[in-house]
């Protein structure tokens, strides 16, 4: 038993916790942004680097053709400084691919033997020049551009052919370059869409999620916290999910478990105290009946060996009935003061209102004129013991309103269209100022002196009527009345919690 009671823990402690999944959620956007970044950032750099060669072989291209043109114009003329400008050039262009290898080798697109190939033509090239230049200075007298010697129009063709095919092998890798150029700007553009396409569904994932495992159980729990606040302390039920969120709801159960024992506790401290008003007009509602019995008692205890046979039946009879009506008083009585769980049950209404009536019977003065209302099959399902407490607070505030007497009507209701019952109780007292209109619901509020009220019964009402789905609505005038109205569901039921 033991193992098997652990397993359930183990497989609860295995689930990630909200903070945890929007961790791992950020996380990864921070590393899909990150790689996005990366791969821009080394794209744009190589793409400087291949802008850098470009313009370096730019410059190696002049240079061979500047040394091109020298040479030209030296087998034209026979100039030696256009010898010596030509090989100068090449020394440039020399120079310039050897930087090209030095710094950028490892980003040109143009293979390393092709590198190394050009720098050996180029050498070459620079070294055909110089056997030209020590030929012309060693036979000056042989050179005629006219009539060139054979051995000097060999090696001119030579060195042209040369030059020739140097140009076009710079062209060739200035082209390469520029393909790989268009090929990292076209596969930029790819990585980008693909980056941002990335990083919108994984957005859109992260949205997905906040909203199912965030939003849904925040407004859910917000829901729950409205209800609670307004008086309705049923169970939320849990999620299972198993995180925070889930916590909160077994939070919240525990409070609202704490909320209904101190609910049942103030409705039951209101209840005795409503008790207590109700316990002197009881009292003097039994002593009639008590007296009634004596009385009969005593008029036959003094004719128990005389007297008529039905005269006596007559009084036996009287007394019965006066004991029965005791016994329903004490019975409303214990009842109402009994501490009991909320239960609805069906009831009827007139029935209900009769009961209250009569507990409250010697509370009502006898300049406040009654009038009942009530249908007698209008049904409801009801907490009973609680709506009774509500009608009895209701009905001593109106009676408690008509200090000069006045005229006190109970009257019941069914909604054709709204599926709902109405209790009014309206009276035609002083009223409600407007500025205390919306306070006489709060806990503790009255306007009566020290002592005389606690200033929770209409709170407590209040907060029965919410718990069975209903609601409470009054209107008063000042010098004509007040009507507190209290609209509850026919068949009980409540709008079902929503997940």
């Amino acid at each position: 038993m033991p193992l098997m009671s652990t397993i359930p823990r183990r497989r609860q402690s295995m689930k990630l916790s909200i903070r945890n999944k929007i961790a791992i959620a950020f996380f990864s956007l921070v590393v899909l942004g990150g790689l996005i970044w990366v791969t821009s950032d080394y794209r744009n750099f190589v793409l400087s680097q291949k802008f850098h060669i470009i313009i370096s072989k730019n410059q190696v291209m002049n240079n061979i053709l500047e040394a091109r043109r020298y040479e030209k114009n030296y087998f034209l003329y026979l100039n030696l400084d256009d010898l010596a400008q030509a090989l100068s050039y090449v020394d440039r262009a020399r120079e310039k691919l050897n930087d090209i290898i030095r710094e950028y080798g490892k980003y040109t697109y143009t293979s390393a033997p092709e590198l190394e190939s050009s720098r050996e033509k180029l050498k070459y090239y620079g070294n055909s020049l110089e056997k030209i230049r020590e030929y012309h200075l060693a036979h000056p007298g042989e050179l005629n551009p006219e009539a060139p010697a054979r051995a000097f129009e060999t090696r001119q063709m030579e060195i042209r052919d040369l030059g020739r095919e140097i140009t076009e092998h710079m062209e060739r890798m200035a082209t390469q370059e520029r393909v790989g150029i268009s090929n990292i700007i076209w596969h930029s553009r790819i990585y980008l869409l693909l980056g941002t396409l990335s990083a919108f569904i994984l957005c859109l994932v992260v949205a997905i999620f906040l909203f199912y495992n965030v939003n849904r159980p925040l407004t859910y729990i917000a829901r729950a916290i409205v209800k609670i606040a307004k008086g309705d302390y049923t169970r939320i039920p849990p999620r299972g999910t198993g995180d925070e969120f889930d916590d909160l709801v077994n939070s919240l159960n525990q409070m609202i478990n704490e909320l209904n024992k101190r609910s049942d506790q103030l409705v039951q401290s209101e209840k005795m105290a409503s008790l207590g008003t109700l316990t002197s007009g009881v009292a003097h509602e039994l002593n009639n009946p008590l007296n009634n019995i004596s009385t009969s008692l005593q008029i036959l205890l003094e004719e128990i060996d005389e007297g008529e046979r039905e005269y006596k039946k007559t009084l036996l009879v009287e007394s019965e009935k006066q004991v029965e009506k005791a016994r329903d008083i004490v019975k409303s009585l214990l009842e109402f003061s009994r501490e009991s769980t909320f239960r609805k049950e069906p009831a009827n209404l007139k029935n209900l209102v009769e009961k209250t009536i009569v507990l409250l019977k010697s509370e009502i003065p006898g300049n406040v004129e009654l009038h009942l209302s009530v249908p007698d099959d209008l049904n409801a399902v009801i907490d009973i013991h609680r709506i009774q407490q509500v009608l009895i607070n209701l009905i001593l505030n109106s009676i408690h309103a008509m200090e000069n007497g006045g005229k006190l009507t109970i009257r019941a209701v069914a909604g054709e269209n709204t599926g709902e019952i109405g209790i009014q109780v309206e009276d035609t007292g002083k009223g409600i100022p407007d500025e205390n209109l919306n306070k006489i619901f709060d806990p503790f509020f009255t306007t009566k002196d020290v002592g005389e009220g606690s200033g929770l019964g209409l709170s407590v009402s209040h907060g029965i009527i919410e718990k069975h789905g209903g609601r409470v609505e009054v209107a008063s005038e000042i010098g004509k009345g007040s009507t507190f109205g209290i609209y509850l569901p026919v068949d009980g039921d409540e709008p079902p919690f929503d997940n």
